[in-house]
């Protein structure tokens, strides 16, 4: 039997194709051997710059509009000015505490389904309450210099790995780009024979 492969997830809470992509993610994790290697970013990293993105917002808008309905989830954007950073770095707590998926869904679903705005703290409170987080430790962990930091280290080692977008997996040399690159992280994985037996 092979050993488990780490497989980089590079995401950022600001990105629609996250939010599509966490409703069908979650059972790699438990059909294949990988390791999740969580890679959150904040800001701007793994987006289009400002100038491109407003260009893009209205076709962007009824693509994602699309994919929602086929999904048969809700697509309500939050507002324009909303910065993801917060929510990426308490991200990071959620995972030392084994509660990313929970975090990232709720999340990702408050943010796109209810059109709520993640960088306001109350928020990511009502957030951590519905999901059984402390909400006064999930906002220490959102201003947190060293989660902050490492927000920054993984949009340095996207930039290396030639990440452009997101969602991004990476295993071994292989790069898959969006939500509907996950079929074919299933068959790579598949024909590399990690999958659970």
């Amino acid at each position: 039997m092979s050993e488990p492969a780490d497989l980089l997830f590079f995401f950022n809470f600001r990105s629609p194709y996250c939010y599509l992509v966490t409703k069908s993610v979650w059972d790699i994790f438990e059909d294949y051997r990988v390791t999740l290697r969580w890679k959150p970013l904040g800001g701007w990293n793994g987006r289009s710059d400002p100038d491109r993105a407003k260009v893009k917002i209205p076709l962007v808008r009824q693509d994602v509009g699309r994919w929602a309905k086929k999904l048969g989830i809700p697509y309500t954007p939050p507002p324009i000015t909303t910065d993801p950073t917060r929510a990426g770095a308490a991200s990071l707590l959620a995972e030392k505490e084994g509660r990313l998926r929970d975090y990232v869904v709720e999340v990702m679903r408050i943010e796109w389904a209810e059109g709520q705005d993640i960088g306001d703290p109350d928020v990511l409170r009502d957030v951590a309450r519905r999901i059984g987080m402390d909400p006064e430790a999930v906002i220490t962990a959102s201003e947190d210099a060293d989660n902050l930091a490492m927000l920054e280290k993984n949009a340095a080692e996207a930039k290396e790995r030639g990440v452009f977008g997101v969602p991004t997996f990476i295993t071994g040399d292989a790069i898959f780009w969006g939500n509907d690159r996950l079929d074919f992280l299933r068959d790579h994985l598949r024909e590399a024979r990690l999958r659970n037996i």
